[in-house]
């Protein structure tokens, strides 16, 4: 193979699911000796590109090629046997099995179905020492940090004779000391001849790191950048689809009325959780719509997710109309009047199965607990008056809600939230994969809201829809509060994505 030849070439890949498109011929390649990051937002066709790579998803059109060699993987064993590895977020081996074991799973050293245990411990020590670790192989896998669980799953997949090794989202549950730990690793491994796929959020882990880029968006290629001549504002631009102009040029229109809100509802300080969120302070306002924006993996959501006490803050309090509260659970929040609408409709919001009805006043249900059951008239009326209100097409309250359009699911979820009477809620992507006017329609419903005295935090990935709609915004990068944009002339599409790339 010549030395200019990529290890790895997908050209005009296509891969569908149901009428829909995830990837639309898209081309990628990996050079031997060099580490290559694959970005994209939420949806942009990174995670479908790996699955066509190792074998998991068959594509409808396009070729793989490693090594100059037709590759057609029909499994993630095809694909480990050609020399493609896979080390995920979440690390895929078994935490009740030695580290020796993990490694040689599979691949026992022995005669007659017996283990030669001495030779497995050899064979798993000198896979770490590739890797220079150290690290007693007789352990438990699950006994040791997060960190040093990844070294190993890198390990395993390098002792399967690996030339490209996909690293997915690796540094999502490390702190700094780990993440530099790896990047050592992953230098010398480049080294070695590696090629390295490296999918992250992160974009100063993309700059310390990559030799190249590769940008999908909407599960089309938008272009492949040498990473030194690719600035951070423009990566931004490519990943989004905005072309970020001057700020006298400005096009986003009027910011919302109420732009400052009245006084403090919720005042975090120093709030943050290992892996998800590093010490954020803000305070949200009664009466405000406040934003909450950043690139996917920014910390956006898992911010939302310690206020409302779906997960613990390791660290940082949290003060509620200037007293001290500890939200240990989403039921402590609601307690306090908090409402949270989740960006996963269809997992943590909807239940498919139920009517309109039975989804509508669930958690005013669970509110009010067992032994104050409401009875099936106030039902009734209660889901004909936010029927009414918040305009949900439905043929009756008896409809399954999966039988509704996405907007109107997430207008019903809303209403869900807004029937417990709430004096604050997060909006977590509440016009994802909805259409353009169901979209102004909660736009509108969100304003409502606020002229009715609630606290709103939105979180949304669409810029646009954040400067329509928030008097103040909170930026999020790399898992850290980045910055606050004030209301007025200076919030602008273009100032988000400044601040979110870090070019300001």
């Amino acid at each position: 193979m010549p030395e200019s030849a990529p290890l790895l070439a997908l050209r005009g890949v296509t891969k569908r699911f149901r009428g829909v498109t995830a990837l639309s011929g898209v081309d990628f390649a990996v050079r031997a000796g060099e580490i290559h990051a694959l970005m994209g937002e939420n949806g942009a066709g990174k995670s479908t590109l790996i699955k066509v790579l190792t074998g998991v998803h068959t594509p409808d059109d396009g070729t793989i090629t490693l090594a100059g060699q037709r590759l057609t993987p029909s499994s993630p064993k095809d694909a480990e046997q050609a020399g493609i590895s896979t080390v995920y977020q979440e690390v895929n081996l078994i935490p009740s099995l030695s580290v020796a074991e993990n490694i040689g799973l599979g691949r026992q050293p022995g005669r007659f179905g017996f283990i030669n245990w001495r030779a497995l411990r050899r064979h798993a020590r000198e896979a770490l020492a590739r890797l220079e670790i150290e690290c007693d192989v007789d352990a438990e896998l699950g006994s040791l940090s997060v960190a040093l669980q990844q070294m190993v799953a890198i390990a395993r997949a390098l002792d399967l004779k690996a030339r490209l090794l996909v690293l997915d989202e690796p540094t999502a549950s490390l702190d700094e000391k780990e993440v530099a730990e790896l990047f050592d690793v992953m230098r010398q491994l480049r080294a070695q001849g590696l090629g390295i796929v490296f999918v992250t959020h992160f974009l100063d882990q993309v700059y310390a790191l990559s030799d190249r880029i590769t940008v999908l968006r909407n599960g089309q290629l938008v272009g492949e950048f040498p990473a030194a001549e690719l600035p951070r504002l423009q990566l931004v631009s490519h990943m989004l689809g905005h072309e970020v102009k001057d700020e006298a040029g400005r096009t986003d229109g009027p910011t919302p009325t109420a732009a400052t809100g009245g006084a403090p509802l919720l005042e975090a300080s120093a709030l943050a959780r290992r892996g998800a969120v590093q010490s954020a302070s803000f305070s949200l306002r009664r009466g405000e719509v406040t934003g909450l924006a950043g690139l996917l993996g920014s910390g956006r959501t898992e911010t939302a997710r310690l206020l409302f006490g779906i997960d613990r803050a390791d660290a940082g309090t949290l003060q509620h109309k200037g007293a001290a509260v500890r939200i240990a659970s989403p039921r402590d929040a609601v307690k306090l009047g908090f409402a949270f609408c989740s960006e996963d409709r269809k997992t943590e919001g909807i239940l498919p199965n139920l009517s309109v009805r039975e989804n509508l006043i669930v958690a005013l249900q669970a509110k009010q607990g067992l032994w104050r059951a409401l009875s099936r008239a106030e039902q009734d009326k209660l889901c004909a008056h936010y029927v009414a209100a918040l305009r949900i097409k439905t043929a009756d309250a008896e409809t399954p809600i999966k039988n509704l359009s996405g907007g109107n699911q997430q207008k019903v979820l809303l209403a869900r939230w807004l029937a417990t009477q709430p004096e604050f809620i997060i909006l977590d992507e509440p016009t994802r994969g909805i259409d353009v006017g169901a979209k102004a329609e909660i736009e509108a419903l969100v304003e409502q809201l606020r002229a009715q005295g609630l606290s709103v935090l939105l979180i949304s990935s669409e810029i646009e829809s954040i400067v329509r709609t928030c008097g103040r915004v909170l930026v999020m990068r790399e898992r850290r509060l980045a910055g606050e944009v004030p209301a007025g002339a200076e919030l602008t599409t273009a100032k988000l994505m400044r601040v979110m790339s870090g070019h300001e």
